[in-house]
């Protein structure tokens, strides 16, 4: 499944993992009415609103940027643009296709998360 990731005016493109988690945040979309703001000076992050099963939270590697994932303690996306390692209730749902440049604008925005037939 993929999913169209939209704010600030820009879209990016992400390929969704299949496990529990990712079918549990796929039964929202769409989702219209949630914030991306800056976090930690490596992603972008979005409450969502409410938590997803944990059922897909098995340890991963490969940690990149570009990668999405879900915070189990806070019940929010995190969206990398830089460095990090995977730690304790972070769930990695997908990775965005090609450049995640649209995570570098600083600031606050309207978010907008599609499914894509």
């Amino acid at each position: 499944m993929k999913i169209r990731i939209a704010f600030a005016g820009r879209t990016m493109i992400a390929a969704l993992e299949d496990n529990s988690s990712v079918r549990d945040f796929a039964s929202m979309l769409p989702l219209r009415d949630l914030q991306i703001d800056d976090y930690a000076h490596n992603e972008k992050i979005a409450y969502l609103p409410r938590k997803l099963t944990e059922a897909g939270g098995d340890r991963f590697s490969g940690e990149r940027p570009g990668d999405v994932c879900y915070y189990v303690p806070w019940g929010n996306l995190a969206l990398f643009y830089g460095e990090y390692q995977w730690s304790r209730g972070l769930i990695r749902l997908g990775r965005i296709d090609g450049s995640f440049e649209p995570l570098l604008a600083r600031g606050k925005f309207p978010l907008q998360i599609d499914v894509i037939r």
